[in-house]
């Protein structure tokens, strides 16, 4: 791939179009609207799956292809196509001829930066594909090993990097190109004929040598296979409300899930989320305060600019319990008079950006987690979570448990199985009654979903004491 690491942004250009073409048409297409821009992407993608003793998964492939979006007062006009010419961006631009022109001066470019929170080097030729193969049989061989009761064990090395430009009407012209990576390993184990599953992942906007550092993959294989005999020994989790100790780390999860897709901005601009007209008022327990920052190096939600091209930022939600703010795109923050914040995020060319979360977390507390362990009279500890459902409006939320365990006087008594977290995200958030000192953000694995679009997303939290959340369990 040595085209990608002597000139990455041919690879949008080619043979078939110039960039001053693209600026010209952009400026033509998008004259009579408010804000707009030409999103040119390069993506190349690689999976390996090792499933049952055997490399079940081998794909490598590569996509090119075009955005042009252009905005007029609330109304979005968007054509893509895969064919990066001036015929096919001409064409698409036939589309916006159905908005109505503005009124209005162009929309005022983003701010430019020069900040790189990641290398532009390619991380999917720089290691052989035999390597890769055989980091994938040394990981099966050795969760193997590990314990006569591991049955099964998957393992998978997923790469993307990406080349995009932002091409706007006023000229302006924002590149970046992203890495990402990420390693996961699945165990199941299996005993006196229950079977039950553990999992890790971790990984980053980084190359494929930190996924080969020996210290990084046993440390998958010792977690997965951990959780899959931790889970051997689970009993029918109780039901009903409970007092529930969460984690750190990945089961800020939920934070995201109950409490981050209700302060995106276009559900607060439309009035259609339970914390929309809320600025300045309280909306969680004193000493909560969360965070969306896209600017923390090598992340996996993290962008040196978003797909706007407005360069991401630490942006405060809720401090110290008091709503501060909400994450906003471009369209959304001229509607709501504010500023963007870097958080205009697009699954790929074929979508248009919507406000989107990047790595969102609560910051630490000051008590110690042993500590509010100690205050669980009667209750769950969580450490892990699988998939959940959140309803905007409303927040309320279901979430699922991978690993739990039963907490009775302040002692961990045993590990339970088919927990599931029933609430709403601004409620539970009143009910924080204790936050450990001990914040982390998770291994590297998220993606976030909305609008039928997937992007990486990062979470985070400290060990959280919430004073009632309904559990459904089965026992």
């Amino acid at each position: 791939m040595t085209d990608m690491l002597t000139d990455p942004h041919a690879l949008i250009y080619g043979q078939t179009l110039d960039p001053a073409e693209a600026k010209s048409l952009t400026q033509r297409l998008l004259s009579s609207c408010d804000d707009g821009e030409l999103y040119l992407q390069f993506t190349a993608n690689e999976a390996f799956v090792f499933d049952d003793g055997r490399l079940k998964t081998a794909d490598y492939s590569r996509d090119s292809g075009f955005g042009l979006r252009g905005v007029s007062g609330e109304t979005t006009g968007f054509a893509h196509a895969n064919e990066i010419s001036a015929e096919a961006i001409a064409r698409a631009g036939e589309t916006l001829q159905l908005l109505d022109a503005t009124k209005n001066p162009l929309a005022a470019p983003p701010e430019r930066t020069n900040r790189h929170l990641y290398t532009d080097a390619c991380p999917l030729d720089l290691v052989p594909f035999a390597e890769k193969v055989g980091l994938l049989e040394k990981i099966d061989a050795v969760a193997r090993a590990k314990d006569p009761r591991v049955a099964q064990v998957s393992a998978s090395l997923l790469a993307n990097w990406s080349v995009i430009e932002i091409v706007r009407p006023d000229g302006h012209i924002a590149r970046d190109i992203r890495p990402l990576v990420r390693l996961n390993v699945s165990i199941v184990a299996e005993q006196n004929g229950r079977r039950e599953i553990g999992s890790f992942g971790f990984g980053g906007r980084y190359l494929y040598d930190r996924l080969f550092d020996e210290v990084a993959w046993l440390r998958a294989i010792d977690e997965s296979v951990r959780q899959a005999l931790v889970n051997l020994d689970s009993v029918a989790a109780p039901a009903g409300e409970q007092t529930v100790l969460l984690g750190p780390g990945w089961p800020g999860v939920l934070l995201h899930e109950a409490v981050g897709h209700g302060l995106e901005g276009d559900f607060n601009r439309k009035g259609t989320s339970a914390f929309s007209g809320r600025i300045g008022e309280r909306v969680a327990a004193p000493g909560v305060t969360v965070i969306d920052d896209g600017s923390i190096a090598e992340r996996r939600g993290s962008l040196s600019i978003d797909d706007e091209g407005t360069p991401t930022g630490r942006t405060v939600l809720i401090e110290d319990g008091i709503l501060k703010g909400y994450m906003q795109d471009r369209l959304n923050a001229r509607l709501m008079g504010v500023a963007a914040t870097g958080n205009g995020r697009r699954q790929s060319y074929q979508h248009a950006p919507m406000p989107r979360m990047t790595n969102t977390f609560m910051e630490s507390g000051t008590d110690d987690p042993a500590e509010l362990l100690s205050r669980v009279d009667d209750g769950i500890y969580a450490t892990s979570f699988g998939g959940g459902q959140v309803d905007i409006v409303s927040g309320k939320f279901v979430f699922a448990c991978t690993e739990a365990y039963k907490v009775e006087k302040g002692k961990i008594v045993a590990p339970i199985k088919g927990a599931t977290l029933i609430g709403d995200g601004p409620s539970v958030l009143t009910r924080v009654i204790g936050i450990g000192d001990d914040m982390s953000l998770d291994e590297g694995i998220g993606v976030c979903g909305k609008g039928g679009q997937g992007v990486p997303a990062g979470v985070g939290q400290p060990t959280l004491l919430i004073d009632g959340i309904t559990v459904g369990g089965t026992g």
